[in-house]
């Protein structure tokens, strides 16, 4: 039981006493230290007692400074000429100055990838950007979590994924991608804003949207289309003066859409002056190349990424009479049915070949590709399945190599190797790295004559071999084993 005493006054909370404001003398004396050590911050300032600070100094410094700004004087367009000489990573960071040079950042901007389509919706990106000349709107047409840290890439393309994610439909389902006609209305708000736009990225686009497109932007060069049929090709034919074109028909996992010999065939009657053309996830045949090849004649590179090419498309390259440059990536077959040779022909203009993450086991497309590329003089191979010294000796029957380079091809050996590049008589550069079935312990001195007469030689076949040799004579590897030798005894 409490009792009360009155021997013990009550405690009462005393208040805290408010914190005054510095004396202004004080203030006064601070800044001027600050403002001697800014001055001279070498030399030590001169002492003086805090009663009766030196003011003589301080009187042209006042407390609150009202600098008037010295870029006032200077017109926007001129300014405008300075911050272009500037590098593009300083163009964000020069933004958050002034609100003036908010607005000139938003006239200097030339490349813009849209992430909201309510930006693009409602006009403010107009306003913000007036002379944009690329837009790339594919991720404000897909809705997806924003705010998620998970995010899966595939092809170029990002999705940001919920930790509730189902793999059952895949990343996107139809329902995340805009409609059509809101896609189309879209492009038509482009195409009235940026006349002069020379290039933009699309997903879901219809014919109606491309049409408005290419009627108001004449200057077009470059097309970048996802998720796009056959008959949304058709748009494609009112761009005269496109030369880059690419179409991402199908992607796994994120969505699908069917590009055949039927749209390759409108494309290439609507788009004549293509000089690279890349497609992906494309079906197709020998007629859709064909086409392409006696149409677009201008044509000077062309890509196959994930191809679903039926059997014997490799001899219509025959017809490309300007391609320099073909490549292969991610593809899971190079021809499944390439035919007879007398069939195959050759495109004698192809100077360069590459072939990226794509299976090379089949034996007969490899040696129906190397007959058609047999006048390549620049050879590339990087991570590619199943490239064993047969298949690598096809490479035989292309005598005007200059340039061989090799990159995580682990099947090849060093026989294999030696095989095939003392065929080539005009070999100048080699590049032989992360082949791990390479050694220098198999180099015979006929292929060592060949190396010391190269232009140019990169040689790091086995990554384990040259960390061995690196650390050989240190004991580094070696301490472990001694230290178990030590326990068992």
């Amino acid at each position: 039981m409490s009792s009360y005493s009155p021997k013990y006054p009550s405690l009462k909370k005393k208040k805290r006493p408010r914190t005054h404001s510095l004396p202004d003398q004080v203030l006064k004396h601070v800044i001027f230290k600050m403002h001697l050590h800014n001055d001279s911050p070498s030399s030590t300032a001169p002492t003086t007692p805090l009663s009766e600070p030196d003011l003589s100094a301080f009187r042209a410094l006042t407390l609150d400074p009202t600098r008037a700004d010295s870029t006032s004087l200077l017109s926007d367009e001129l300014l405008l000429l300075i911050f272009a000489k500037l590098p593009e990573s300083q163009y964000l960071l020069n933004s958050l100055v002034c609100r003036r040079w908010l607005y000139l950042h938003g006239r200097l901007l030339r490349s813009l990838k849209v992430l909201d389509w309510g930006f693009l919706d409602s006009g403010r990106v107009f306003a913000r950007f007036p002379n944009l000349a690329e837009v790339d709107i594919v991720h404000a047409c897909i809705r997806s979590p924003r705010s998620s840290g998970i995010i899966v890439t595939r092809r170029g393309l990002s999705v940001h994924v919920d930790s509730l994610f189902s793999s059952g439909g895949g990343f996107i389902e139809e329902m995340d991608v805009l409609k059509q006609s809101v896609v189309d209305d879209g492009l038509r708000l482009i195409a009235n804003s940026f006349p002069n736009l020379r290039r933009i990225a699309v997903i879901g686009a219809g014919i109606d949207g491309l049409l408005s497109v290419a009627e108001e932007c004449q200057t077009l060069q470059e097309l970048e289309l996802h998720c796009c049929g056959d008959l949304a090709l058709k748009g494609i034919s009112g761009f005269r003066n496109l030369q880059i074109v690419k179409l991402i028909g199908c992607v796994d996992g994120f969505y699908s859409a069917q590009i055949s010999d039927i749209g390759l065939t409108i494309l290439a009657q609507g788009c004549r002056r293509l000089v690279k053309l890349e497609l992906c996830g494309c079906e197709g045949s020998y007629d859709g190349i064909k086409a392409i090849g006696q149409c677009c004649q201008m044509l000077e590179e062309l890509t196959l990424n994930d191809h679903r090419m039926d059997g014997g498309w490799l001899a219509a390259l025959q017809f490309c009479g300007n391609l320099k440059t073909l490549r292969l990536e991610s593809c899971q077959s190079i021809d499944s049915s390439p035919g007879p040779d007398e069939y195959l022909g050759s495109c004698g203009t192809i100077e360069e070949l590459h072939l990226l993450r794509c299976q090379v086991r089949d034996k007969d497309g490899m040696k129906a590709l190397f007959s058609v590329c047999e006048a390549v003089k620049e050879l590339a191979l990087q991570d590619c399945w199943g490239l064993v010294d047969e298949v690598f000796g096809f490479a035989n029957i292309c005598r005007r190599v200059k340039l061989i380079s090799l990159e995580g091809c682990s099947l090849l050996t060093t026989g294999g190797l030696e095989s095939v590049l003392l065929c080539w008589k005009d070999l100048q550069e080699l590049r032989v790295v992360s082949c791990n079935n390479i050694s220098d312990s198999d180099i015979t001195p006929a292929l060592a004559s060949l190396f010391s007469v190269l232009k140019e030689l990169t040689w790091r076949p086995n990554s384990r071999a040259l960390l061995s040799s690196s650390l050989a004579g240190t004991g580094v590897g070696m301490k472990g084993g001694r230290f178990f030798k030590r326990l068992k005894s």
